[in-house]
């Protein structure tokens, strides 16, 4: 069996969204993943920019209060890959970090309670480390066939 990542902390923190780093975005750049995600459910492009000044905490509370994008649920999967993609894409650095994690199955577990974007004590649909393993697979594509 295959190693497990059930934590995105300490030297794993590099896979969650809360990670600090400069995301270039839709035109606009974020100082995390959580910022430019958070920044998406906005229904009009200057209500994102507002989102490029705050860290992971204070964007995902902004995200709470505003009005949401009439197609949120629809839109939402695909955005947070895009924006995945993008952290990883900017940052070979941690692409690599990524590709260090070989075929391990990634995990967001947490004690928060989201059982969409990760997994309470094993349960949930774990969409955000769905979406890391999806970008790692296509990376280690990329490399096989540029060799």
């Amino acid at each position: 069996m295959s190693t497990i990542i059930n934590s995105f902390t300490d030297e794993y923190f590099f896979l969650s969204n809360f990670y600090e780093c400069p995301i270039n975005f839709d035109g606009l750049t974020y100082g995390s993943n959580e910022a430019a995600f958070q920044a998406q459910k906005c229904a009009d492009a200057k209500g994102r920019v507002a989102f490029t000044t705050l860290n992971p905490t204070e964007s995902k509370k902004l995200g709470r209060e505003i009005n949401l994008r009439k197609d949120w649920e629809e839109v939402k999967i695909g955005l947070m890959e895009q924006i995945v993609v993008a952290k990883f894409s900017q940052h070979p650095d941690l692409m690599q970090k990524l590709l260090n994690t070989g075929d391990a199955y990634l995990e967001e577990g947490n004690t928060w309670g989201d059982r969409v974007w990760g997994t309470v004590n094993g349960s949930g649909a774990n969409n955000l480390g769905r979406i890391l393993m999806g970008v790692r697979q296509r990376a280690r594509e990329e490399r096989m066939q540029s060799t």
